[in-house]
């Protein structure tokens, strides 16, 4: 289904696109923007991961460069199933992050330095969860070709008033469709975007606080990261828009109208939402089932999932709720966990 639906959106921006070279050129503008069409597709599919990464700067870290970091996602992709992805940092004092990749196998997750900065490891690995979830439903191809289309699309409107509405250019609306070109066309992709990533937040939401275990972390690192992203600008996603709908919140400092022109769904209806899924658990955020621990020696602690040693787990005691699966309860001192939603 997913396979399909991609298919058809696919077809829906390519159909769009030569729209707007018929606008700007007649039968002659669409044949071009059909080939120039289908070859971005081409491209995007091979590159348009590398493509994003390189235009928001981001630069690949591994175990031993941020082993805290690298460690939160191997554990995670370990627990969904998933092949390791490649980490990336972007370098943004800005709370966010995002996925990209043609599939599972060629994926890459992507935080900014402020976010590893300023939410806790639980939080962390919620974001991160979320992202991976982006991944095992395949939506990071659809999201980065539509995001280049997109782009290109409304760059196509910016010069159709240089490049269109000649007679001389077999144009049959003249002037008058080189404005629609110009208006509604970039307005068009905007709100392909904007179903793409609505549609399909809610989804990775609930997919990645199974994969965490914990679905008030995740609440509670989306609230953290959409405080950030209204304060903290992020120049390389200001420059680059049609981007915007790949990060887990709009990156960008101008779009906190109403929900009719948000490219993500309401951070307090994605809040809500995992508040009544945590309910739903059982009231407090519920432990997932941990994978059972690679075969060790005799002498070695199983690794924990981070892969540091885990600790033995105590007890519970009576009128205490018992660790979670990373070890710690949710409530508490700083040493015992951080204090989330549900203290």
């Amino acid at each position: 289904m997913n396979t399909l639906r991609t298919a058809m959106l696919l077809a829906a921006m390519t159909a769009l696109f030569m729209g707007v070279g018929y606008l700007i050129g007649g039968s002659g503008g669409m044949v071009i923007a059909l080939l120039f069409a289908a070859g971005m597709n081409l491209f995007s599919y091979w590159n348009a991961d590398k493509m994003v990464l390189s235009m928001n700067g981001a630069f690949e870290v591994d175990e031993r460069s941020d082993p805290r970091y690298y460690r939160i996602v191997q554990g995670l992709a370990q627990r969904a199933g998933l092949p390791m992805p490649k980490v990336y940092k972007i370098d943004t004092p800005q709370p966010n992050a995002f996925a990209t990749g043609r599939n599972p196998e060629n994926a890459a997750v992507a935080a900014s330095t402020g976010l590893l900065q300023q939410l806790s490891d639980e939080e962390i690995a919620a974001v991160m969860a979320h992202e991976l979830a982006h991944v095992q439903h395949r939506d990071t191809l659809t999201m980065t070709i539509v995001a280049t289309l997109a782009g290109a699309i409304s760059m196509l409107g910016n010069f159709a008033f240089f490049f269109g509405g000649s007679r001389d250019n077999n144009n049959p609306f003249g002037f008058v469709g080189v404005l629609v070109a110009m208006l509604v066309a970039p307005f068009a992709a905007m709100i392909v975007q904007m179903a793409v990533s609505r549609t399909r937040e809610y989804e990775a939401d609930r997919r990645g606080a199974e994969i965490c275990g914990q679905p008030l972390w995740l609440a509670s690192a989306l609230d953290k990261i959409a405080r950030g992203a209204e304060r903290i600008p992020n120049p390389d996603a200001e420059r680059n828009p049609a981007m915007a709908h790949l990060f887990i919140i709009n990156p960008l400092s101008g779009e906190r109208m109403d929900n009719l022109f948000s490219t993500h769904p309401s951070t307090e209806n994605r809040i809500a939402a995992l508040q009544q899924m945590a309910r739903g658990m059982g009231g407090a955020p519920q432990a997932a089932q941990r994978p059972a621990p690679a075969p060790t020696a005799a002498d070695e602690p199983p690794a924990g999932p981070w892969g540091k040693p885990a600790e033995p787990t105590p007890p519970a005691e009576p009128g205490r709720p018992k660790p979670n699966p990373w070890g710690r309860n949710p409530t508490g001192p700083r040493g015992a966990g951080p204090k989330g939603p549900w203290s």
